[in-house]
């Protein structure tokens, strides 16, 4: 018997890479956001290429999704004035969920 995991994160539709970009491209780190994402994709897809699998551009995708997703609640905490110097980086947060 093989160990399964508990849950397989969702597929993320064919167009969810477009419309995440078009998302990222409307924020206000569109700057800094659009080419790190095309970036991380280029890198993806090579990587997709090699191993045949989608895989490496749904992480791609999942991983994007979640730092939109969060940047508000970012903002917020970071408007309020906390401390942030106990923080995790999101890399390490959205390994541990994977």
């Amino acid at each position: 018997m093989s160990v399964q995991p508990d849950h397989t994160p969702a597929t993320p539709a064919p167009a969810a890479a477009a419309q995440l970009l078009a998302d990222l491209r409307a924020d206000r780190r569109a700057g800094t956001w659009v080419p790190a994402f095309e970036q991380d994709w280029a890198r993806a897809l090579d990587d997709a290429r090699h191993s045949y699998s989608l895989a490496p551009l749904n992480d791609v995708v999942r991983t994007w999704t979640a730092r939109l997703a969060a940047a508000p609640a970012v903002d917020a905490f970071l408007a309020g004035g906390c401390d942030d110097s106990d923080g995790l980086d999101l890399d390490q947060v959205l390994d541990a969920r994977t």
